[in-house]
Order: C-alpha cells, then structure tokens, then sequence
C-alpha cells in the first residue's frame, strides 16, 4: 500500500472515530446534514441532467425553426424536441395563432401568449432549485450548533472531572469541529450549484425572448400578403 492510501485510511478512520464518540445531540446533527447533503446532490445531478438536456434541445429545435418557411411547418415535429422550454413557447404562440384563425391577427395577443408560456417554462426549471439555497444557508448553523453543544458537553465533562488540561478538552472539541466540516461540506456545493443553476435560467430566459421575437416576426411575414409587381415589371400589371 502507498503512502497516500495509508495517509487517506489513517484519516478516514480518524474521522470515523470522532464520529462515533459524538454525543447524541451531535449523531443527530450529522445525521441531518447528511440528510440535507444527499437530498441536494441529488437535486444537482438532476438538474445538471435536464438543463444540459434542454440546452442542446434548443440548439436542434432552433436550427429546425430558421430552417423552415412558416412556423406552422413545425407543428407536427415539435414534440421531438420536448426537453427545450422553446417548444411550450413555440406551442403557446401556434396555440394563440389557432385561435384567430390560422393567421396573427392581433400580434400583441402572440406575444402575451409567448411571455405566459415563458413564465411557466421558468418556473418548472426552478423547481427545487430554493432548497439548495436553503442548504447553502442553514446547514453552516446547523454545524455550528453541533459544534457549540460539543464545546459545551467537552467543558461540563472537562469540569465534573476536575482535570483542567488541553489534553483532558481537546478530544472532545476536536469532535464537536466535525458538526462544523460536515456543515460546510454539505452547504458549499449547494450554494455553488445553486449560483450556476441561477445563471443558466438567465441565459434560458434571455434566449426564450429572442425566440419569442423571432417568432413574432416569422409569424408577421406569415400573415403579410407579397408586394404587387410594379406595372411594367416582370408580372405586373400592363
């Protein structure tokens, strides 16, 4: 065995010694944190899954859209393209062109359609997205509570001993700094993973905007009729 894998064991089962002479209040602690640990990265593994998801979605459905003459084109090959939040917008501004008839009669009418169906695509990409910042925020307290009451046990049985040494107090402060370590451990990927998250629904939104005004236009050639030739001009009137 290594250096380094006698150093990493050595370490590992320190740590698992501290933990196991831990008062009850601070199992209890680590427990939660635990807890809180393994709920948000799951959160984060499957949030990471269904933006990276969607983003390469809305690449395919993007080309997809420019590549055709009249947006109605897309109807029926939209649902393949289901991860990106462009295809609700894009079904919310078709729904509404529906509902006038086929043709954008009242285009202010899209466009609060679109802006209703982006709402809502944000709002399912936030979804869970708070108790990552409510890991990130309460699990370094949580900790620090832990810790506090270790110090505090370490000290009433420093004091009913009656041996006032580091080395009586040390042990019994060492373990409650573990409530400390496993609070940061769980909040700092939280609020990592929460601050990345936070930025890619920015740029989401951003890019539902340009599309819903992208939309907005093809939508407007749609329903505008050709200019007429000019008389004299190849097909025009004589």
């Amino acid at each position: 065995m290594s250096t380094l894998n006698l150093i990493s064991f050595y370490v590992g089962e320190e740590i698992v010694q501290m933990v196991t002479n831990t008062g009850v209040v601070g199992k209890i602690v680590l427990l939660i944190l635990l807890a809180f640990s393994v709920f948000s990265w799951a959160i984060m593994l499957s949030k990471w899954g269904a933006l990276r998801r969607a983003r390469a979605q809305s690449g395919r459905f993007l080309r997809a859209f420019r590549k055709a003459n009249r947006p109605a084109e897309l109807v029926p090959v939209a649902e393949q393209f289901r991860p990106s939040p462009l295809v609700s917008v894009f079904e919310g501004g078709m729904t509404e062109i529906k509902r006038q008839g086929g043709t954008a009669r009242n285009i202010n009418a899209v466009q609060r359609a679109m802006q209703i169906a982006s709402s809502e695509e944000l709002s399912r990409l936030e979804t869970r997205l708070s108790w990552l910042a409510t890991v990130g925020t309460v699990s370094p307290f949580i900790g620090l509570f832990g810790t506090v009451w270790g110090i505090i046990d370490a000290f009433h049985g420093l004091g009913t001993a009656g041996a006032a040494t580091l080395r009586a107090v040390a042990p019994g402060i060492s373990e409650a700094l573990i409530a400390t370590a496993a609070g940061l451990f769980a909040a700092i990927p939280a609020v990592i993973a929460y601050n990345h998250f936070t930025q890619r629904l920015r740029e989401f939104g951003a890019r539902m905007d340009d599309f819903s005004l992208e939309f907005l236009n093809a939508a407007e050639r749609d329903t505008t009729p050709a200019p007429r030739a000019m008389a004299g001009e190849p097909g025009g009137p004589r």
